[in-house]
C-alpha cells in the first residue's frame, strides 16, 4: 500500500504541476522568472511552515541541514528559474514534453549512482510514457516561436536538477518527514530567490497587478508548491526516484488542458491517445515488483 499511495501522489503531484506550467505562462508576460518563483515558494513555504508546527514533524538532522539547504537551492531557486525562464522562449506544450525527460534522466542517473536497479520493465514504462506524452503534443510541437529551442534546452536542465533532487533527497526525508524537510528545502530556495529578486528590482511590476495576476501568484503558491511539492516529497519517501519521476509525464497532459482553458491553445484527438499511453507506461513501469523485492536500492538501505 505504501508504494500504490506513493505513486499516486506522484501522479496528483505531477498533474499540479502541468496547471503551474499554465499559470506560469499566463505570469510570465508580467513577472520576470524570478519574482515568479518567489512567489510561488515564499507563499509555499508560509503555508507549508504552520501545517508542520501544527503536526510536529521531525525535522532534519543537524547532520542533515547543510544537505537540505543545497538541496532547497538546486530543486526550489535553480529550477524554478531554469523552468520560468525556458517558458520565456518556448510553448507551454514544448515546455511540457522537455520535462518529461525527467523519468529517463533519473533511470540513467539514479542506476550510475547506485541508488536504484536498472530494468526492462522500468526503461519500457519510460519509453512508452515519454511517446505517450509525445503523440499528445503532437500538433503542438510544430508551431514553435522562432528560438524555442532555447527555451527546450533550459526546461531539460530543470529536469536534470530535479532528478538529482528526487536522488538525492530520497534518504534525507526518510530521516525526518515529507513536510519538515519540503519546508526546510523551500525556505532555502525561496530566500535565495526573494534576495535576487530584490536586488533586480524585480518586484517593480507587482504594482500593476489586478486580480487575475494576484489570482495566478496566490495559485502558484498555495497548489503549484506547497501541495505539489509536498506530495512529491511523500511519494519519494515511499517508492523510487524513476516510480516518481515517471509521473511527471502526466504534467504535459494538464498543461495542455489549461493552455486550453487558460490560453486558448487547441485540444486534439491526439491528446486521448497520448493519455493512454502515458498511463500505460506509468503502470508498466510502477509493477516491477519482483525486481525491487530482489534488488533493493542503495536509499532504501540507508
Amino acid at each position: 500500500m505504501g508504494e500504490i499511495s506513493g505513486v499516486l501522489a506522484a501522479v496528483l503531484s505531477s498533474a499540479l504541476g502541468g496547471t503551474s506550467i499554465g499559470a506560469t505562462r499566463y505570469l510570465v508576460s508580467s513577472l520576470d522568472p524570478l519574482a515568479i518563483g518567489s512567489f510561488r515558494f515564499g507563499i509555499g513555504f508560509l503555508l507549508l511552515l504552520p501545517l508542520t508546527l501544527l503536526r510536529g514533524d521531525r525535522w532534519p538532522e543537524r547532520g542533515d541541514w547543510a544537505a537540505a539547504i543545497g538541496l532547497g537551492l538546486l530543486f526550489f531557486a535553480v529550477f524554478p528559474i531554469l523552468f520560468n525562464a525556458s517558458l520565456i522562449f518556448t510553448t507551454a506544450a514544448r515546455g511540457a514534453l522537455a520535462l518529461s525527460t525527467l523519468p529517463l534522466l533519473s533511470l540513467v542517473i539514479g542506476a550510475a549512482l547506485g541508488a536504484e536497479a536498472l530494468t526492462w520493465r522500468k526503461s519500457i514504462g519510460v519509453v512508452v510514457a515519454t511517446l505517450g506524452v509525445a503523440v499528445a503534443l503532437l500538433s503542438d510541437l510544430t508551431s514553435a516561436p522562432a528560438g524555442a529551442w532555447r527555451g527546450d534546452l533550459l526546461m531539460m536542465a530543470a529536469a536534470l536538477c530535479m532528478a538529482l533532487y528526487g536522488i538525492w533527497s530520497k534518504p534525507l526525508i526518510r530521516r525526518s518527514s515529507p513536510i519538515a524537510f519540503t519546508t526546510t528545502s523551500m525556505a532555502a530556495g525561496a530566500s535565495c530567490l526573494i534576495l535576487l529578486s530584490y536586488v533586480r528590482g524585480s518586484f517593480i511590476p507587482v504594482t500593476g497587478f489586478g486580480a487575475p495576476q494576484w489570482l495566478a501568484a496566490l495559485y502558484l503558491g498555495a497548489f503549484g508548491a506547497a501541495l505539489t511539492f509536498y506530495l512529491w516529497a511523500f511519494a519519494l519517501e515511499r517508492t523510487t526516484p524513476t516510480r516518481v519521476a515517471i509521473s511527471v509525464t502526466v504534467n504535459p497532459i494538464t498543461a495542455s488542458l489549461v493552455g486550453a482553458w487558460l490560453l486558448s491553445e487547441p485540444l486534439r484527438w491526439n491528446l486521448a491517445a497520448g493519455i493512454v499511453a502515458v498511463f500505460a507506461g506509468i503502470w508498466i513501469a510502477t509493477t516491477d515488483q519482483r525486481a525491487q523485492a530482489a534488488s533493493p536500492s542503495v536509499s532504501d538501505r540507508a
